[in-house]
């Protein structure tokens, strides 16, 4: 594995690294050394798990070696030059932690599987509830706190064998941890050994490196206390896909307390007041904790605030009543409810919990399997505790008391008044973020693909970040096309604000927009709109026949049906796993030309899911997914902010507005939809915005970073179907152009691996699979031919026909689809050269003074190049070896990387020399190295492996005559236009035949960058 040597660290890395992994690794490690906070935003497939997990473990080793078991207090220190204000001693509880957190368990799962890729060992565990780790054959049955009483009850009374065997099992196995395991792993260990996988996970956290965990068990008090064995002061926090953390921050500051619930609860309390009498009688017991008549008072309590909430007056249904936060202390002291009497009734409820729980158990006939419905009362502690937090009320001012009347009646005594709904909101999420201040974290890590723009992130946080990037993609301009469409076929404008969105015009012209989409698109196609309410409306539309766009009897949904075969994402999450199925089973129907994927910003589509390569080809977003202004959450929040920035208006020059925060929600869940497809280095796609608004400079800023050089707005749509359909008409003849490497061989170059083939057996097919490229890609379970996949251009008529009417070569274009006779051949490599790339185990790259050059500031690592790393130099030992199918290949004589016997064949065989008339500059040119045979070496030199392989192939298919020459050429260009490559670009000029020059001269324009000569 190649090492880097990053701000005197060094990080073994298992592939070879791109500069904007360089840059990356330099922003942790920069982070973790001067104790700081840092805001990372990386594009998905850009590496950025394995990234920060090298880094940071590089950076843990140099305060010693990692654990080897539970029971060691003491390591042997490392040697190594400590930085920042790493300490000396030799003591464990001065090697710092790290935890590393995700939103899901899916997630983690894979960020364990890249931590198998890499070098590092650190002692881990991985902690998850009940729900995924529970074996025992009735308790693994239940839900939510129903779950967690029934097992704290079973091992109270020593009734579960599996968490009896915990202590002994742990005792006699110390390297569990040692070896990187997810949750799976650890429950297949518990069935075996019979132990329980929950209770050994909670024991392995006291002593380890790293611990990975979902996002509450930091966030919820609660679930953080816990984690005894965590020295916070030394820890380390990682939050992974933080793009929605400040949302899940506040939702687990704040409380809605619906009537529905509240009766729930006052059912709950007069349960146990019949389970107290009843054991009174059967046991003669005066315990405290079953005398019935602290139930009964919370009984009235609970009625009381039933009536209190009841009694408030709600002048407006849609404004509700609302009051400041303190409010709330007011209208408890009403009920008695006071920091003293809440502690009391906290106590009170714990212990119905156990009661109701020991209670259901007893019954004769009802075991655990009877219980199916959680304890209300849990509700109510954490309101209480919320509300009381602490002891004080500073945190008030945060926060908004809320009372809303809905709709639905309810029953029983206050039937006919409506049901209402007591909230608590709070619109701070640097709330819960303060707390690991207070706890005195070390430095706080927040990274996603899609936390741009970076500084209201960081206000929402309440939270400074010194150390910020935004990251480059690392796939080439040509990988990705981008789009703002203003106006459809018709030139009816996009617009989906609230007055246009109910417009027949609109939604026809939408509609046949997505025909031509899905006629040019090949494979798989995401179309995302702003809310299910316009996703429901715009495919009603479709299918009605009535509309006058209905053309030839068929309705706008036939047609795209008629191209892709639709999956509409349902609102339901049971039925979810059930359209990911469909839309894997549709895609690999060889019978249309792939599947589109119906979705809403914000929904689950959106979320996590990978569409990597055919998967997904194309996104559309059909608008802005602003949220409701009516909602009184939304209402409030904008408000609260506006207030907020008022009143700092004199001490900050940056604040966010309520309007700000309502633009920006809106532009991270565009951004979170767009980052479905491009999923690793080798990928492609489009991605189309369906709407006027987009084409603003302010909306623009709002986008990616990694996305704002790409983006270019089209007055015509025509434009937009010549420019799409041009895109991926390249990009087929590019995939077929591309040699087929043995599968060792292609796996080498791999940034980011590709993912395993698409199972249809379960939505989490979708989700990457980021082991190293060794895997079959998943493109090989859609394999088709490409001059199938793409000989439907050939039919394709653009809805606008009259834009497209003096554009003659487009048709011609696509009338002549090119053959590939080489397609099939495949250039071969030896096994030695094979092991000698793949065991590179002590290459060492020094970046300790300058990451690059040695001329560049630290300021340049911000936006660097995310072409081929420029900063590994490797000479690989690699033969070429002749292909006897291929005359031209014959003439080459290679023998090794960078070396070639010079041949004049070659020359000739190859290469167009300049015209005899020129034999002066012939001649200077040889002089400068230009000729054939030294060009080849330099190629050689310059590119890398597969590049070289895909040069070969562009330069075979131009003396077989199977290409014409501009394609050739503009492929070409593209090779030579990497870092440190602009002289390669330069003198191919010379074997260009002299009619192709300015063609060619056009290329290097474009691809050019004389910064690299």
């Amino acid at each position: 594995m190649p090492t880097y040597k990053i701000r005197g660290i060094s990080v073994d890395f298992p592939f070879e690294a791109y500069d904007c992994q360089i840059v990356y690794m330099e922003k942790v490690i920069q982070s973790l050394q001067q104790g700081c906070n840092a805001l990372l935003e990386s594009p998905t497939g850009t590496g950025k798990t394995l990234c920060l997990l090298c880094a940071t473990l590089a950076w843990r080793k140099t305060f010693g070696d990692f654990l080897t078991s539970a029971d060691d207090e003491k390591s042997n220190f490392s040697s190594s030059q400590l930085s920042g204000s790493q300490s000396s001693g030799n003591d464990r509880s001065y090697y710092p932690v790290i935890i590393y957190t995700s939103r899901t368990h899916s997630q983690l799962k894979q960020v364990i599987r890249e931590l198998k890729t890499s070098n590092y060992r650190p002692r881990m565990a991985v902690l998850g509830s009940r729900e995924q780790m529970c074996i025992h054959d009735d308790v693994r049955l239940l839900r939510g706190r129903v779950q967690n009483n029934a097992c704290h009850y079973l091992c109270k009374k020593r009734l579960c064998p599996h968490h009896m065997g915990v202590s002994e099992y742990i005792k006699n196995h110390h390297d569990l941890g040692c070896e990187p395991f997810d949750i799976e792993d650890l429950v297949n260990v518990g069935r075996t050994k019979r132990v329980c996988p929950y209770y050994i996970s909670r024991e392995l956290h006291k002593a380890v490196d790293i611990l990975f965990a979902p996002y509450n068990y930091l966030i919820d008090p609660g679930n953080r206390k816990s984690l005894s064995g965590i020295q916070w002061s030394n820890a380390v926090l990682i939050f992974d896909e933080a793009h929605n953390l400040e949302s899940i921050c506040a939702d687990a500051a704040s409380f809605d307390l619906p009537f529905g619930h509240l009766t729930a609860c006052i059912s709950e309390a007069k349960q146990c007041i019949d389970l107290c009498m009843k054991r009174r009688v059967v046991e003669n017991s005066a315990d405290k904790q079953f005398d019935p008549e602290n139930y009964a008072i919370l009984r009235a309590l609970l009625l009381k605030l039933e009536t209190h909430i009841t009694e408030v007056v709600i002048e407006s249904r849609d404004l509700g009543f609302t009051r400041p936060g303190n409010y709330i202390y007011e209208f408890l002291s009403d009920l008695n409810i006071t920091y003293e009497t809440a502690n009391m009734l906290i106590d009170t409820i714990d212990n119905a919990s156990l009661l109701l729980e020991e209670g259901n158990t007893s019954e004769p006939g009802k075991g655990i399997r009877a219980k199916g419905t959680a304890s209300r009362l849990e509700s109510i502690r954490n309101a209480l505790n919320i509300t009381f937090r602490d002891g004080g009320k500073d945190h008030a001012k945060f926060y908004r008391f809320h009372v809303q009347e809905s709709q639905t009646g309810i029953t029983g005594s206050l039937k006919g008044k409506g049901s209402r709904t007591l909230s608590w909101w709070c619109f701070n999420p640097g709330l819960a973020m303060q707390e690991f201040i207070r706890l005195g974290t070390r430095s706080i890590i927040l990274t996603s693909g899609t936390l741009s723009p970076l500084g209201s992130f960081a206000l929402e946080l309440n939270l400074d970040f010194p150390v910020r990037l935004e990251n480059p993609h690392v796939i080439s301009p040509d990988q990705v096309w981008v789009g703002v469409l203003p106006s459809g076929p018709s030139g009816h404008p996009f617009n989906s604000s609230y007055r246009n969105r109910d417009s027949l015009e609109y939604k026809q012209e939408l509609g046949n927009a997505i025909v031509n989409f899905a006629r040019i698109v090949p494979d798989g196609l995401l179309v995302f709109f702003p809310s299910y309410y316009m996703m429901d409306q715009c495919i009603e539309c479709w299918k009605d026949m009535g509309h006058a766009s209905s053309r030839d009897f068929s309705t706008i949904w036939e047609r795209i049906c008629k191209y892709k075969k639709p999956v509409v994402e349902p609102k339901q999450s049971s039925l979810f796993p059930q359209a990911i199925q469909d839309f894997e089973s549709k895609l690999c129907d060889k019978t249309t030309s792939g599947a589109i994927f119906f979705a809403v910003c914000r929904g689950k589509v959106s979320e996590g899911l990978d569409f990597a390569d055919q998967a997904g080809r194309a996104v559309v977003v059909t608008g802005m997914p602003f949220s409701t202004k009516t909602d009184p959450k939304v209402r409030l929040k904008r408000d609260y902010l506006d207030r907020q920035a008022l009143s700092q208006k004199k001490e900050s020059k940056v604040l966010l507005t309520g309007e700000g925060w309502y633009v920006q929600q809106a532009a991270r869940a565009v951004n979170q939809a767009v980052g479905r497809v491009i999923r690793h280095g080798h990928d492609y796609g489009a991605i189309i915005f369906c709407d006027e608004r987009f084409a603003q400079q302010n909306w623009q800023c709002q986008m990616s970073y990694w996305l704002r050089p790409h983006v270019k707005c089209y007055s015509k749509f025509g434009d937009v179907v010549f420019t799409l359909t041009r895109f991926f008409r390249d990009k087929g003849i590019d995939d077929s152009l591309k040699p087929k490497l043995p599968e060792s061989f292609t796996t080498e170059k791999s940034l980011v691996p590709h993912e395993k083939n698409l199972s249809l057996k379960s939505p989490i097919s979708l989700v990457p699979n980021t082991e190293h490229c060794s895997k079959q890609p998943v493109s090989s379970v859609f394999a088709t031919n490409t001059s199938e996949c793409y000989d439907h251009l050939k039919q394709i008529i653009p809805a606008n026909r009259a834009t497209l009417s003096n554009r003659l070569e487009f048709s011609s274009t696509l009338q002549h689809p090119v053959t590939h006779s080489f397609h099939n051949k495949r250039l071969q490599s030896n096994e030695r050269r094979l092991k000698s790339i793949q065991h590179q185990d002590n290459l060492v790259i020094d970046l300790t003074s300058d990451p690059f050059s040695g001329q560049k500031s630290e300021d340049s690592l911000v936006a660097p190049s995310a072409k081929k790393p420029k900063i590994l130099e490797v000479g690989y030992d690699v033969e070429c070896k002749k292909d006897s199918s291929s005359k031209w290949l014959a003439d080459f004589k290679t023998t090794s990387y960078g070396r070639q016997v010079q041949d004049p064949q070659v020359e000739k065989a190859t290469f167009q020399q300049p015209p005899s008339n020129k034999d002066k500059q012939n001649s200077s040119a040889q002089a400068d190295g230009t000729s054939g045979s030294a060009f080849l070496s330099q190629v050689q030199e310059k590119l890398s492996v597969e590049e070289y392989k895909d040069f070969v192939g562009f330069m075979k298919a131009l003396k077989s005559k199977t290409m014409k020459i501009t394609p050739v050429l503009e492929s070409i260009a593209k090779l030579f236009s990497g870092y440190g490559r602009y002289h390669l670009l330069e003198r191919f000029k010379d074997f260009v035949p002299t009619k192709y020059h300015p063609i060619y001269e056009r290329l290097v324009r474009v691809h050019g960058t004389k910064d690299d000569k």
